[in-house]
């Protein structure tokens, strides 16, 4: 069955370790669309975050749309016109921030102009790359001004699309269930990076998502193919009719794909595209 749709999470997958669009993958996009192919971002990004790299594929020419905070927003790119958005109450997202005390973990939320943390010097992650300033990465990344809250729970009055929380791999590696136990059966939770786990509505992730949106586009599974190298495209590349994993994706994902191609340092996506299309 012939491809109608291109789904693609953006970090790991579209945007090299630089955090750029490679020339040959930029080109192999923008020429897909050119042929009538529809363009779809994945990410756990916010939308602020995802605006640029959709101008940069010209996505607002060709009807792209917009899947941000793991599926929760969904997003025509041209007319910037919300076609889904799913939140998580502002009781339950108190609760859960007021949960995430006890744990050393640094969560951030926001609303369309600003992000909010606790503390702003509380910052740093030690990965194996080096020490990380993950705030300034998160705002900046998500294009937000930065804001303190001393105390995130207390003061948080409207709902969230997202509640990010980032730490150090081995601790949430070790605490991630029990930080998630209390909210089990009210909202959604994964890993997005071995540094970030994210809680988002209920029953809310990327194949939802895409369900939704291609069903309005009268585009079927089968005729979508998506890219991934996270948890938390999981169920997309297990719903789409041709799911790629990339080379440099964790292995629960390449054990569902339908193939493995390059790493995103090595025009994957661009690569995979010439052999589907």
């Amino acid at each position: 069955m012939a491809i109608k749709a291109i789904v693609m999470d953006i970090d790991g997958t579209l945007l090299t370790s630089e955090k750029k669009i490679s020339p040959k993958t930029r080109q192999a996009l923008v020429a897909a669309q050119k042929q009538g192919l529809s363009l779809i971002l994945a990410s756990g990004r916010p939308t602020n975050g995802m605006r640029p790299l959709a101008d940069e594929l010209e996505m607002a020419h060709y009807n792209g749309h917009l899947l941000s905070y793991n599926g929760a927003c969904v997003t025509h790119h041209g007319s910037q016109q919300q076609l889904f958005n799913q939140t998580i109450s502002k009781s339950l997202s108190q609760q859960i921030l007021e949960h995430l005390k006890q744990f050393d973990v640094i969560p951030m939320i926001n609303d369309e102009t600003f992000m909010y943390v606790n503390d702003v010097f509380h910052n740093t992650l030690h990965l194996e790359t080096g020490d990380f300033n993950i705030i300034e990465y998160e705002s900046r990344g998500g294009n937000f001004q930065l804001c303190e809250w001393h105390d995130l729970a207390a003061r948080l009055n409207f709902p969230l699309n997202k509640i990010l929380i980032a730490g150090e791999p081995a601790y949430l590696q070790k605490y991630h269930e029990a930080i998630y136990a209390p909210f089990k059966e009210t909202v959604t939770a994964a890993f997005s990076a071995p540094f970030y786990f994210e809680f988002t509505a209920k029953n809310i992730d990327k194949a939802r998502s895409l369900e939704k949106l291609t069903l309005q586009l009268g585009i079927t599974a089968e005729e979508v193919i998506a890219f991934g190298d996270g948890h938390n495209d999981y169920t997309m590349l297990e719903w789409a009719g041709t799911g790629i994993a990339m080379e440099n994706a964790v292995d629960e994902l390449k054990s569902i794909a339908t193939e493995v191609t390059l790493s995103n340092d090595n025009d994957g996506i661009a690569v995979a595209l010439a052999n589907f299309l």
